[in-house]
């Protein structure tokens, strides 16, 4: 259940958004009006936040997206194994297992503190403290 619904005229360069189930950042936006009685259409490129694939749609400018709830913790790593790490959440002391993102896997090591996202129930780390 989204929090929070946009239109795609609203979907700005740095808006989170849902693209066919997977969080996607905007990353470019482009408007044109066809005509006299033309609707108008949007052009959206996104990159996925989780799997970071790219992303381009076209869609009427009144077509509506859910934006994904993100929430941003801590965690400190307690052991890594290729692209997934085990890491206890500094608030609530559980142990996950995370998948870690490209541009955080140099400073992902045991002891690092870290910053995890967890986007509708999936996880992934994305920078190192």
């Amino acid at each position: 259940m989204p929090l929070k619904i946009i239109n795609a005229t609203e979907a700005k360069p740095g808006v989170n958004i849902t693209i066919d189930g997977a969080p996607c950042v905007v990353k470019n936006l482009d408007l044109s009006k066809t005509g006299k009685h033309g609707a108008m259409k949007c052009r959206i490129e996104a990159v996925g936040i989780i799997d970071g694939k790219k992303r381009i749609i076209l869609k009427p400018g009144h077509d509506r997206f859910e934006v994904p709830l993100i929430e941003k913790k801590k965690g400190q790593i307690l052991s890594v194994t290729d692209n997934t790490a085990s890491l206890m959440d500094m608030d609530t002391f559980e142990t996950l297992n995370v998948e870690i993102a490209e541009e955080a896997k140099e400073g992902v090591k045991e002891g690092a503190q870290v910053e995890y996202w967890d986007i509708e129930g999936q996880k992934i780390i994305k920078r190192t403290m």
